[in-house]
């Protein structure tokens, strides 16, 4: 995935996020999956609720519809940096690669101590190196970041 790519989906990824918020109230996370391509979007996910996040449940929607082997020649892209539950659902679905926006440190910054979102400040890198797949990650993606951070500065501090 070029880094122009990347930009273009982190932007999709949030204005499915910017949906999610609007439309449903909903935490303002969400992902998309990419194909090997680069290009084709096979899925997008805004946030269901505390223990379904965007990342978590597109990884679970992946598995059913593609093999395992062609899950890792595909891209998550998301807004923000995946959680340890995110990370390892991806790990567990064979998704290759993680392209994200903004760290998980930097949404801690923006949600403080909120009660709804206890973010744990634990680098989904971390989580993978724990396991036994080399699945690559990029971000986060400086291009996207303020955008991303003004998306969830207005739901959690407004």
């Amino acid at each position: 995935m070029t880094p122009e790519q990347a930009i273009r989906h982190l932007r999709r990824a949030n204005e499915v996020a910017r949906r999610a918020r609007d439309a449903m109230g909903k935490h303002p996370f969400g992902a998309i999956l990419v194909a090997p391509d680069g290009e084709t979007v096979l899925a997008e996910q805004g946030n269901v609720d505390t223990v379904n996040h965007a990342e978590a449940v597109l990884a679970r929607t992946a598995v059913l519809n593609h093999p395992a082997e062609y899950l890792w020649r595909c891209t998550l892209v998301t807004t923000v940096e995946p959680c340890a539950m995110c990370a390892g659902t991806q790990y567990w679905a064979h998704i290759g690669r993680l392209v994200y926006g903004m760290t998980e440190r930097r949404l801690l910054e923006l949600t403080g101590g909120h009660e709804e979102n206890p973010t744990m400040d634990l680098p989904c890198r971390s989580v993978f190196a724990a396991g036994q797949k080399a699945i690559e990650v990029i971000g986060p993606v400086p291009e996207v970041e303020e955008e991303i951070a003004a998306l969830h500065r207005d739901f959690w501090q407004g």
